[in-house]
């Protein structure tokens, strides 16, 4: 067994602007884009859409050629062997939600609006995608939110998800994924929530992009935060 450190580079970063469809047919290529803006929609801020979302799930259920990018950005590790059947295995499940998903979006679509998802208002895809999920829409979430808002919550593993969860899931990556991945085109997720990262990969490899500046600098009373620590667990907090 090897380090991936020594593992071959193959590929090159994806084009977020591709329209090559390397899993998705050119239906469910909308579809997914459409779901997904609904999802992380547009309004003063970049969506989904603008992100290029779909990018980034095409690439990820094509197979195993788009699963660890390079530490130095420059492509993707060459997945062989047992860790190459584990992943196919993977991917293979997962393709198989997506599309047994993607068809039962368009038949609820239809049964409820009269038309496939890709072609809905987008009431008419909020509607649509709460009979799918089971749950009314989500409000707004704003700091002191306490009701559950579990399509919100991040995870990172996709084993066993339904495919709404795994939808959520996703298009949360790909809104916020290096953009090596093909999503997070320009680094319009990163640049929503405020974070400078990295231009490339490259640079957290090199010392160009460090985050030392945003660590607090100079002496720290851990009594100072006593106070702060009880009031937080008065007011319901756990840590």
């Amino acid at each position: 067994m090897t380090l991936k450190s020594e593992w071959e580079i193959v590929g090159a970063p994806v084009d977020p602007d591709s329209t090559d469809r390397l899993f998705f047919t050119a239906h469910e290529w909308a579809t997914v884009e459409a779901a997904t803006a609904r999802i992380m929609p547009t309004d003063q801020d970049a969506g989904a859409r603008e992100a290029k979302v779909v990018v980034f799930i095409d690439r990820y259920l094509s197979g195993i050629d788009y699963v660890y990018a390079a530490a130095d950005g420059s492509g993707f590790l060459k997945i062989t062997g047992k860790y190459a059947d584990a992943w196919r295995a993977r991917m293979n499940e997962m393709q198989n939600v997506y599309r047994h998903g993607l068809a039962q979006l368009d038949a609820l679509a239809e049964a409820k609006e009269g038309k496939r998802f890709a072609e809905l208002s987008d009431q008419g895809a909020d509607r649509v995608l709460e009979l799918l999920s089971g749950a009314p829409k989500p409000g707004h979430v704003t700091l002191g939110t306490k009701e559950p808002v579990t399509t919100f919550l991040q995870g990172s593993f996709d084993e066993g998800l339904d495919f709404f969860s795994a939808l959520c899931l996703h298009t949360r990556q790909g809104f916020y994924c290096d953009p090596v991945y093909g999503g997070n085109k320009d680094q319009m997720g990163w640049k929503f929530i405020g974070f400078p990262g990295p231009k490339s990969l490259k640079d957290t490899m090199d010392g160009t992009y460090s985050t030392a500046e945003y660590f607090y600098q100079g002496d720290f009373d851990w009594e100072d935060l006593i106070p702060q620590l009880r009031a937080y667990r008065q007011a319901g907090g756990t840590l």
